[in-house]
């Protein structure tokens, strides 16, 4: 019985210091003078039934964001196989160029705003092989109109590709990913390919080395089968600065991709009242993500959730907008 009592202290005080020596390493942080960036979504801005190119506008103009991050839909490019249509996407690239704002093109088949897969359902009646002929197909499009486009950056190839937990897409397809990022490199030499991953459910090491460049999601208040998960106290700047440090990626070659700055949510913001939209995701909140993340020691932060500012802004409450702003002056 002695025994037993003196291996339960043991664990309960090596437990107790592993805790204090976590908690202790939130005392750690990697200060630098971030860039603020968008993630801007024109299919999102009318899911909100907003003037999409409204948003966009306001976000270059008012907002003065000179990063930003545009998905390319294949489902909305290529609804037809064969027919192509990038008049929005021309007009994006446009106005950003007149501003001279820079632009990372997220292309492929997985890429941001759910239900994170964007193929046109002609593509599902295919085979396998079919699909990937038809997807590869696509990129060679996208990137032959683009790659001398002024405001262009960087490509994006896919989003968080082997994030098989969230969003509706086949299972993460290596030897695929690679002919994507190749199809790039080969047809345009001028850009980088930036590869993206999950920062808080993933390890990185599947996906840090594929790109040149190397982008990573940062979520704090997150929905789960409890209810709301807040990684406040959970996650420190450390955990990120050690994945990197264990996939060989130097600071200035990852960065913030996808900076949670919206409501996580299981119906769409249009289906979810203020009330709830606040006890997911409030003005506190946005604060803390915005401060840790600057905590990052990272070139670049890119937030999510322009669309929804904005939606705010119109409902009568312009508080994150007003906040958003105050990163890009």
């Amino acid at each position: 019985m002695k025994k037993t009592k003196y291996i339960l202290i043991k664990i309960f005080y090596v437990v107790l210091a592993l805790v204090i020596i976590w908690q202790a390493s939130f005392l750690i942080k990697f200060k630098s003078n971030s860039q603020f960036g968008v993630t801007f979504s024109a299919m999102q801005a009318k899911d909100l039934n907003l003037p999409w190119k409204e948003v966009y506008l306001a976000t270059l103009d008012d907002l003065n964001a000179k990063i930003i991050r545009i998905p390319v839909y294949w489902d909305e490019v290529e609804k037809n196989q064969g027919a192509y249509d990038f008049t929005e996407l021309d007009w994006q690239l446009q106005e950003a160029q007149k501003r001279n704002a820079k632009i990372i093109l997220a292309i492929g088949q997985r890429v941001p705003r759910w239900p994170e897969c964007h193929r046109p359902e002609w593509v599902s009646v295919q085979s396998k092989s079919d699909q990937d002929k038809a997807l590869l197909s696509y990129l060679k499009i996208v990137i032959e109109r683009y790659k001398v486009n002024p405001a262009l950056e960087m490509w994006q190839v896919e989003n968080e590709p082997f994030l098989n937990v969230f969003g509706d897409c086949p299972v993460g397809d290596k030897d695929l990913l690679v002919q994507e990022i190749n199809t790039v490199k080969t047809l345009d030499q001028d850009h980088q390919v930036l590869i993206t991953d999950s920062g808080e459910l993933s390890t990185w090491l599947r996906t840090a080395k594929l790109g040149d460049e190397f982008g990573f999601s940062v979520y704090r208040s997150v929905g789960s089968l409890f209810g709301k998960l807040t990684y406040n106290h959970i996650i420190p700047p450390l955990f990120y600065k050690f994945k990197a440090w264990m996939t060989g990626k130097y600071s200035d070659k990852i960065f913030v991709s996808e900076l949670q700055a919206e409501p996580w949510t299981k119906k769409g913001i249009l289906h979810t009242s203020v009330e709830d939209q606040n006890k997911s995701f409030d003005y506190a909140q946005f604060e803390k993500n915005i401060a840790f993340s600057k905590d990052l020691g990272v070139p670049r932060v890119y937030m999510w959730g322009v669309e929804w500012w904005y939606w705010k802004k119109i409902q009568g409450d312009a508080s994150f907008w007003n906040l958003a702003k105050k990163q890009f002056n």
